[in-house]
C-alpha cells in the first residue's frame, strides 16, 4: 500500500490540508473500525463466550507485541499506558527519590517532561537542572557537566519545538557512565522514523500512538529496559491486578518486568486501534514513510527564507518550525483557509508537521499563505 492509498481512507484529510500530525494524527477508517469492532465484541459477545477480561487481555497482548515490533524491543519490555504524560508519571512515581536527587532535562521538553519533576521538586525536594539548547541543538559537553550529580536525565528524541534529533545514544552513554538513568520522550518518533531502543540503550522510553502512528487517543506505551526493575528495585506508584503475578496471593509480588507498570481495567478499544494502526504502517513501510516525509519537508523548506525557517534546513524530521510575528492569529487565519498547523509557546512561531500522507498541494497551500 502506498502512502497516498492510505490517505484516501482518512476522512479527516478530505476537507483540509492537515499539517498538525505532531499534535494528533487522524486515524484511517480501518483503525477506527478495529477499535469499534473490538468494543462491540467486548460488550456484546465476550460476556457469554470467553469473558470480557480474557477478551481484553488478548487485545493487550497483541498490542504489546505490535509496539515491541515498532520499537525493536521484546513484548515483556512494554507496558500499556494512556499517553506519554501518563508513562512519564508512572516512571517518576516508581523511583525512590530523596531530597537532593537531581533530574536533568533540556529547555525544550514538553510539559509532559517538566510537570512531573516540578511536583517532585515541591513535594520531595529533588533538584531540577535544565540544559540550555540553541535552535534545537544540545551540546554534549553540557550533558557531561551535568552527569556527575544526576539521578535521571529526561530528554526528547525529537524536539517538538524544532524537529531536531538529539544524540540519544551519546547522552545515554554519558549518563550511564555516571550512574544515572535515562528516560526518553519519544512520542514524535514512532510512525515517522525507524526506532530501535536497543541502539539507544535508554532505561525508559515513553510514547503514544495518537500522533504519527495515527492510532486513537488513549493508546500510550512505556518501554522498560529488561533487567532494570531488578537493578533499581522500581516500585510503581499504583498497584492492581495487572501489576502483580497473582492478584489473590496473600503476599503479592509485582510482575518482574514492564507489566508491573500496568494497573487495572482499561478499555481494549484504543489498543486494538493501535495494533491496527501499526499494521497500516507496516503495510506502507517505515522507510517509505520516512523518505516521503523528507521529500515533502524539503519542498516546504525550499520555499522558506533563512529568517523564516527555525528548524534545520537539512532533513531531520517532519516537524518544521516557521517564525511569524503573531503565531496564534496566524494559526487562526490559516485555519480559515483550510490549513491546519499549530502555534508554539516558544519560540515565536508556528509549527507544521508533515506526514507521508500529505501531498505537494498541502505543502504549496501553506507556502502560498506564509
Amino acid at each position: 500500500m502506498t502512502p497516498l492509498e492510505l490517505r484516501e481512507t482518512v476522512p479527516a484529510l478530505e476537507s483540509a490540508a492537515y499539517l498538525n500530525w505532531g499534535a494528533g494524527g487522524p486515524s484511517p477508517r480501518r483503525v477506527v473500525d478495529a477499535a469499534e469492532s473490538t468494543l462491540e465484541h467486548h460488550e456484546y459477545e465476550a460476556p457469554t463466550n470467553e469473558g470480557q477480561y480474557p477478551a481484553a487481555f488478548d487485545v493487550y497482548d497483541e498490542s504489546r507485541a505490535a509496539v515491541a515490533g515498532v520499537l525493536g524491543a521484546d513484548a515483556d519490555e512494554i507496558a500499556l499506558t494512556e499517553s506519554t504524560t501518563d508513562g512519564i508519571n508512572r516512571v517518576a512515581g516508581a523511583i525512590d527519590w530523596e531530597a537532593g536527587d537531581v533530574v536533568v532535562r533540556t529547555d525544550l521538553e514538553h510539559s509532559a517532561g517538566t510537570l512531573p519533576w516540578q511536583r517532585l521538586e515541591a513535594e520531595r525536594g529533588i533538584e531540577i537542572r535544565t540544559l540550555e539548547t540553541e535552535r534545537g541543538r544540545l551540546d554534549l559537553e553540557s550533558v557531561k557537566a551535568a552527569a556527575s550529580e544526576a539521578t535521571l536525565f529526561c530528554v526528547s528524541s525529537l524536539t517538538w519545538t524544532h524537529g531536531t534529533r538529539l544524540p540519544i545514544s551519546d547522552i545515554v552513554d554519558v549518563a550511564h557512565d555516571a550512574g544515572a538513568l535515562v528516560l526518553v520522550d519519544a512520542v514524535q518518533a514512532p510512525g515517522q522514523l525507524p526506532v530501535d531502543v536497543g541502539d539507544w540503550g535508554a532505561d525508559f522510553v515513553v510514547a503514544a500512538g495518537h500522533k504519527w502512528l495515527c492510532a486513537p487517543f488513549g493508546s500510550g506505551f512505556l518501554y522498560v529496559r529488561d533487567g532494570l526493575v531488578r537493578e533499581r528495585d522500581l516500585v510503581p506508584p499504583a498497584i492492581g491486578y495487572r501489576s502483580v503475578v497473582d492478584e489473590n496471593a496473600v503476599d503479592y509480588r509485582y510482575e518482574p518486568g514492564a507489566k508491573r507498570f500496568e494497573v487495572a481495567t482499561a478499555s481494549p478499544a484504543p489498543y486494538a486501534g493501535l495494533t491496527e494502526a501499526i499494521d497500516c504502517l507496516e503495510e506502507v513501510g517505515i522507510e517509505t514513510v520516512r523518505d516521503r516525509i523528507e521529500t515533502l519537508t524539503d519542498r516546504l523548506k525550499a520555499g522558506l527564507s533563512d529568517e523564516q525557517l527555525l528548524s534545520p534546513r537539512r532533513y531531520e524530521s517532519g516537524l518544521v518550525t516557521i517564525a511569524v510575528d503573531e503565531p496564534e492569529p496566524t494559526v487562526e487565519r490559516l485555519s480559515e483557509r483550510g490549513i491546519v498547523v499549530r502555534s508554539l509557546p516558544g519560540p515565536e512561531a508556528i509549527r507544521a508537521s508533515i506526514h507521508a500522507f500529505n501531498t505537494r498541494e498541502d505543502v504549496d497551500a501553506l507556502l502560498e499563505e506564509s
